[in-house]
């Protein structure tokens, strides 16, 4: 169900959207170059062994990046031009643009609001290069390519993680096991009672059971395949949920205002 507030903010974000913009060019670019890279390091490697094991480390390294990311740059307004932009894109924008009532697009021109944009990517691949290359150093070239691969791979499922999470409900979302898990998670993460410190994971919700920023409170397994089950819902998140579904009154572009009690209840402990 829409708000009238969210209506509102949808009809002007999708008509500042620049008639020259191509949801279907921006995911196209964007997954061409990702997989382009990830061939050109394959082609690269070397009879690779122990340098698989990098994987894991990278991976976990690279699911704690993403949630601080998300819970101290795109939801804390840095008065730095860059991490300004990414708050301003994120908390003002996309949030508005979503609710845990109603988080689905109708087409490709709104894209635009659920992937990044292009030169998120070009960040990316400076810091993959610059890390890829400090590791063929340490260890090895096969090193470098497999940091620099697991890196773009973690890009791309965090892109396709939250396209899911934002498509209207399907077989495939319902019942593929980590995307419907990561579906759930941020749809209540989109709840504006709860948006600004619960759920901050898109790829898989490791770190937000590590730091205790889940709305669920069971073990690490039960986070990764815990799929559309809102049966382990923290209790005492429950009231505020479901008054933020309701209330619009104290929502502002920056966040809920939220009461003293409130604060107490959605206290990370």
């Amino acid at each position: 169900m829409m708000t009238e507030r969210q209506r509102k903010f949808r009809e002007e974000y999708k008509a500042d959207i620049s008639p020259l913009y191509n949801g279907l060019l921006h995911i196209s670019v964007m997954y061409a170059v990702g997989i382009a890279a990830l061939w050109y390091c394959i082609s690269q490697l070397e009879s690779p062994t122990w340098e698989w094991l990098l994987v894991v480390p990278v991976f976990i390294a690279g699911n704690f990046v993403e949630w601080f990311m998300h819970a101290h740059v795109m939801h804390k307004r840095i008065d730095v031009f860059a991490l300004r932009a990414i708050y301003e894109r994120h908390t003002r924008q996309h949030h508005q643009y979503f609710t845990d009532m109603e988080p689905t697009i109708d087409s490709t021109r709104e894209f635009r609001i659920v992937f990044f944009p292009w030169r998120v990517l070009i960040t990316l691949g400076v810091a993959g290069t610059t890390f890829g290359y400090l590791a063929s150093l340490i260890f090895n070239p096969n090193a470098g390519y497999i940091l620099f691969m697991t890196m773009v791979g973690h890009y791309l499922i965090y892109e396709t993680f939250h396209y899911c999470c934002h498509v209207h409900d399907n077989w495939f979302v319902r019942n593929m096991p980590f995307i419907n898990t990561i579906r759930r998670h941020h749809t209540a993460h989109h709840n504006w009672g709860i948006m600004m410190k619960y759920n901050m994971n898109l790829t898989f919700p490791i770190a937000d059971w590590f730091m205790g920023t889940s709305d669920l409170r069971r073990g690490l397994l039960g986070h990764l395949f815990n799929g559309y089950s809102d049966k382990h819902v923290k209790e005492e998140l429950k009231p505020v949920i479901a008054k933020f579904r309701k209330e619009e009154k104290r929502v502002t572009l920056d966040g809920p205002e939220l009461t003293t009690e409130e604060v107490d209840a959605i206290a990370v402990r």
